[in-house]
Order: structure tokens, then C-alpha cells, then sequence
């Protein structure tokens, strides 16, 4: 913190959507709470309103909002890195570069190997399938 202001650090891109969010729990629910420690996320109601969230809090509202939702299973955080990583795979034509910048990824291996796959509506895909099982046209 410099004058108020932090300073340093990485920048990282977001949607639209994920600032207007950010800036609306940003100036309503977390500046009525916050005490001061710094933390992003905190607990809004009961006796350790203001205290940051732990990674059951996470959780826990995960599983509600999906039972309201009528989802079947759980939800847990990390899904969500993977289904981003796997949309910006398909939105990019599977280049890994973008995908290892978009995640922060230290290794464009890393998500090759762990986010990689085919685009499986590309006519590339579709003609090497149909090739492999004899179904050339």
C-alpha cells in the first residue's frame, strides 16, 4: 500500500461482468463489514460477520446456491477454473498460450496437459474420426 492505493502486483483480465459485481459487493456489503485485515471475500451475518471467509464458507455457499439451483452432485471451486480454461481452449482454437496467459499458468505444458483437447465439432476432428473408423467420405 502506497498513499492508500496498492501498488505492484500482476494485472489480470476479467469481464465486464466480473467488475460490475466486484464494484457493487465492493462499495454495498463490504465496506459495512470489513475489519480492516484485507481479505476479499468475508462472512456478511452471524457472529463472525466481518471475519474473513475460510475455504468451508467457499463451500458451503457453493452447495446451497446448487441445491437451490436443483444441481445434480457438488460444486467445488476449482470447477470453475477448469471450465473457464476449457471455453477460453475453445474460443482461442486450442492455442495454449493464450489459455497459460488467461490462467496465470506458470507453464503453457501444464495446460496442455491438464486443460488440452480437441475442439470436437472442428471438421478436423470429425475427418480424422471418420478416417480412423473406416468412414471417409
Amino acid at each position: 500500500m502506497q498513499d492508500g492505493m496498492i501498488t505492484g502486483g500482476e494485472i489480470y483480465r476479467v469481464s465486464p461482468a466480473m467488475i460490475s459485481t466486484y464494484f457493487a459487493y465492493m462499495t454495498t456489503e463490504y465496506t459495512k463489514y470489513a475489519t480492516g485485515h484485507g481479505m476479499l471475500l468475508i462472512q456478511l451475518h452471524g457472529s463472525n460477520t466481518g471475519d474473513p471467509w475460510t475455504a468451508d464458507a467457499a463451500r458451503g455457499m457453493l452447495r446451497r446456491a446448487g441445491k437451490r439451483a436443483g444441481l445434480p452432485g457438488r460444486i467445488k471451486p476449482h470447477q470453475f477454473r477448469h471450465t473457464t480454461m476449457g471455453k477460453i481452449l475453445d474460443a482461442s482454437g486450442n492455442d495454449p498460450l493464450v489459455a497459460k496467459e488467461a490462467g496465470n499458468w506458470a507453464s503453457m505444458r501444464m495446460v496442455d496437459e491438464v486443460y488440452g483437447h480437441p475442439d470436437q465439432h472442428s471438421p478436423g476432428f470429425v475427418a480424422a474420426l471418420k478416417a480412423v473408423w473406416g468412414e471417409e467420405e
